[in-house]
């Protein structure tokens, strides 16, 4: 997967080496990409460059309309010359390479605009400068565009910057989610041979792997020896500890929390469940088709209307216009050109994804797809994980349960000092859970733990067995005291004996969040149906979702299986999104119209999400729902000014008012035209900063 190679513009473009995008000339990127930051450091350098020579090109053209005029003729515009050439040709090296490319390819975009038009503007001011005088019959030229061109691509260059920046860190979750396996694997030894390490290339089906306690899985399989708790959480997303022995499967990229196992390997490399959820997320995120090439669509057709527009305006122009001729058949088609120049278009959508990404931001709410606020202002299905996003995601102690004659804060202080040696997460729980009431923290000894079981600790000078009933039992304790305890769907239950003498029992918990039953109703005031999609077993998935009013859930589902409901929908006619938090939930996250991701969740899930939620609140689901509706409504209002300027400007550039009134717009009052139809659209932007929620 790291060979591939794609178009950050054109995601259908995948080649097995690097080379240029055959539709628009970009330079193709990998799929997972590298750290490398030598792209975005030298678009950095080149703008801070075009910068620095292209403030004193626009003071000098446009100072003397505020009645500031350093220079005069010819000598302003040798100087605003000078200072364009290193801006528009050094610096812009690229955006012509990749506006020759386009057309070259007869894939027409953005940079076909852009090129065509800083070609134009700068080559017409080059002639006017040095041979102005031949086509205006001795009068001075004074009238140059070397400011338009100049500006023209400072703004492209930064605009190029800020996208190189964000795709630099673009893939580094999946990159991180690679990590997840070891490099290296410990490999059984045959009879008479001692275990050694492999590289985890070189594991086979069928060989058998020792994971040491605290070691990660190398690869998906059966244990065939030990015992152990695993935690899946970065694949299945449950807080709770998976209880493991001989027959159960793993999968690679899961935690050994305590007990030494022998695995034997069932599959390896790319055909892990792990390698699967990766390719899943990588081809998905491929497949996403951003918000900013509705502008290239656009232009596709605009481009060439355009010329032809300007074509026909020089030729209307030698014929019948006044003389000079040729001068006032070049100034109007180049007029029509530069008027015609996609600013307005090209600030229409990013200048309100700007503006609304901010506000949003200040909601809590971030944005990293540009296309998944597109796709969820019209978003009529939501789907939300269970664990981590309805839920807390952590086990809490909810109850405890105690036997005559001991009490409940007494228990508490006994088996909070006895936990205090292990590193299960219920023993993490029950510790927060005493310190929080002000329980003292007993010391202990004689620790040990049994993996898959429970632990034994002396405290206060008293024998404590703490784990299931089954682990309890097997050390003579009779199990009917905790059998009576009537647990609800979705709790675990951690008995305790002092003694040898049943003491009592600790309920355990993943919470639900305090905002998650509001949000639901406010979703459904939306007009966004809710969904509630889990691995967890059906009993506790029913149980919180008749406690949120959930009418509609799907329960003990594998990642794949999470992303096919996506498929289904999609037919159905729905636009559906989804919440989720961990690696589990990255494929359906990645196949859905728009994914939304908990800011405590797992780096995978928010590498894969469009949108995440930094704060742990489920209000922001409906802030984002909100203000993405905005922003579509403010970027087609955007869309409308830029063609409605136009249509209305180019006609009179082309001089259609010439024969009646004698208008003839000149290239000082084109640059402004142009300049006055990009502050319309940012305008209308700035107004998403004072959006409430």
């Amino acid at each position: 997967m790291s060979s591939l190679y794609t178009c950050p513009m054109h995601t259908e473009i995948l080649q097995e080496s690097m080379g240029d995008c055959p539709k628009c000339g970009m330079s193709l990127e990998s799929v997972i990409p590298s750290e490398e930051k030598s792209e975005s450091a030298l678009l950095k350098k080149q703008f801070w460059i075009s910068l620095l020579f292209g403030i004193p090109v626009l003071i000098l053209a446009m100072g003397p309309m505020v009645g500031l005029t350093l220079l005069h003729g010819r000598m302003a515009g040798g100087v605003e010359c000078l200072l364009s050439i290193p801006v528009i040709f050094w610096c812009g090296c690229e955006v012509w390479r990749k506006g020759f490319r386009s057309f070259k390819s007869a894939s027409l975009n953005m940079f076909s605009l852009i090129t065509l038009g800083t070609g134009v503007a700068f080559l017409y001011s080059i002639t006017m400068l040095f041979l102005g005088c031949f086509f205006t019959a001795g009068s001075p030229v004074e009238d140059y565009y070397f400011e338009a061109a100049t500006v023209m691509m400072v703004l492209v260059l930064m605009g190029q910057w800020l996208e190189s920046r964000g795709r630099a860190k673009a893939g580094s979750a999946l990159r991180e989610l690679l990590d997840l396996t070891p490099p290296m694997a410990l490999i059984v030894g045959k009879e008479g041979e001692l275990d050694h390490q492999i590289p985890i290339s070189e594991i086979k089906v069928g060989d058998y792997l020792r994971v040491l306690p605290g070691s990660k899985i190398p690869a998906d399989g059966i244990v065939s020896e030990g015992e152990s708790s695993i935690d899946e959480s970065m694949l299945t997303g449950e807080a709770l500890p998976v209880e493991k022995s001989h027959g159960s499967p793993v999968s690679a990229g899961t935690i050994n929390a305590s007990g030494s196992l022998v695995v034997e390997v069932s599959h390896a490399g790319t055909n892990t469940a792990l390698s699967q959820i990766i390719s899943l997320v990588a081809q998905a995120q491929r497949s996403q088709a951003p918000i900013q090439q509705i502008s290239d669509r656009v232009a596709a057709l605009f481009v060439p209307i355009v010329m032809g527009i300007s074509i026909l305006t020089f030729a209307i122009w030698m014929m019948a216009g006044p003389a000079p001729h040729f001068f006032h058949a070049l100034n109007a088609a180049v007029a029509v050109i530069m008027i015609a120049c996609p600013c307005a278009l090209g600030l229409a959508t990013p200048m309100a994804l700007m503006v609304g990404i901010g506000k949003a931001a200040q909601c809590g709410i971030l944005v990293r797809s540009a296309s998944a606020l597109q796709n969820l202002a019209s978003t009529n299905l939501l789907a939300l994980d269970k664990t981590g996003t309805l839920t807390e995601g952590k086990p809490k102690l909810v109850s405890i349960h105690t036997i005559d004659p001991f009490v409940e804060k007494n228990l508490l202080a006994l088996a909070s000092g006895a936990e205090q040696g292990s590193e299960h997460p219920l023993a993490r729980a029950l510790l927060l859970h005493a310190q929080d009431q002000g329980i003292p923290i007993l010391k202990s000894s004689s620790f040990k733990a049994f993996p898959g079981g429970g632990i034994s600790a002396v405290v206060d000078e008293k024998e404590l067995l703490l784990g299931t009933p089954q682990f309890l039992k097997g050390r003579g304790m009779p199990p009917e005291q905790w059998n009576l305890i009537s647990l609800k769907p979705g709790e675990g239950l951690v008995a305790i004996a002092v003694g040898g003498i049943p003491a009592g029992a600790f309920i355990f918990r993943d919470t639900i969040r305090d905002s998650a039953k509001t949000v639901i109703q406010k979703l459904s005031a939306l007009g966004v149906r809710t969904v509630m999609l889990t691995g967890d077993a059906t009993s506790t998935a029913e149980a919180v979702a008749r406690e949120l009013g959930i009418t509609r859930f799907y329960a003990e589902l594998s990642p794949s299986a999470k992303a096919d409901h996506f498929t289904s929908w999609k037919r159905e006619g729905f636009h559906a999104a989804m919440v989720g938090d961990g690696i589990n939930d990255a494929p359906a996250l990645a196949v859905a119209e728009t994914s939304i991701a908990m800011g405590l969740g797992s780096d995978i899930a928010k590498e894969t999400a469009g949108i995440i939620l930094l704060n742990p609140s489920l209000e922001g689901i409906v802030s984002s729902i909100k203000i993405s509706r905005e922003i579509l409504k403010v970027i087609k209002e955007n869309l409308f000014f830029a063609f409605a300027y136009n249509i209305l400007c180019i006609p009179i550039a082309a001089g259609i008012f010439y024969p009646l009134f004698g208008l003839l717009l000149s290239p000082m009052l084109a640059a402004a035209a142009m300049s006055l139809s990009s502050l319309s659209v940012i305008a209308n932007s700035l107004r998403l900063r004072r959006i409430r929620f």
